[in-house]
């Protein structure tokens, strides 16, 4: 039913096989697209983060931003990924962690 196929990587360009066996377990899994990239550049891309099936996350993140506070507790300093209001208590990471319940799974 299956045949070898020879296909081009789309990254590196070179010829692969796209073996009977690859082609059952695509069948298999419901794939119905042949794979466009050769074994080492799928482990490489793999490697580097690069997003997966209908993903766009490319593996990097850019970063955060961080606001300054006045610790609510201590009156420290407070960097929270929020923009801090006015009408709600801010607390440095020490005093965050001094308010939260104990944990136990």
């Amino acid at each position: 039913m299956y045949t070898d196929e020879t296909l081009t990587c789309t990254d590196c360009g070179r010829t692969f096989t796209f073996t009977r066996g690859e082609q059952e377990f695509f069948a298999q899994k419901g794939f119905t697209n042949k794979p466009n990239r050769c074994t080492d550049c799928r482990a490489a891309r793999k490697a580097a983060g690069g997003g997966g099936r209908g993903s766009s996350y490319s593996g990097s993140r850019a970063p955060r931003e961080m606001f300054s506070a006045r610790c609510s507790q201590c009156g420290g300093e407070a960097l929270v990924p929020f923009q801090p209001s006015s009408d709600k208590p801010v607390y440095c990471r020490d005093c965050f962690q001094t308010r939260q319940p104990s944990r136990r799974y």
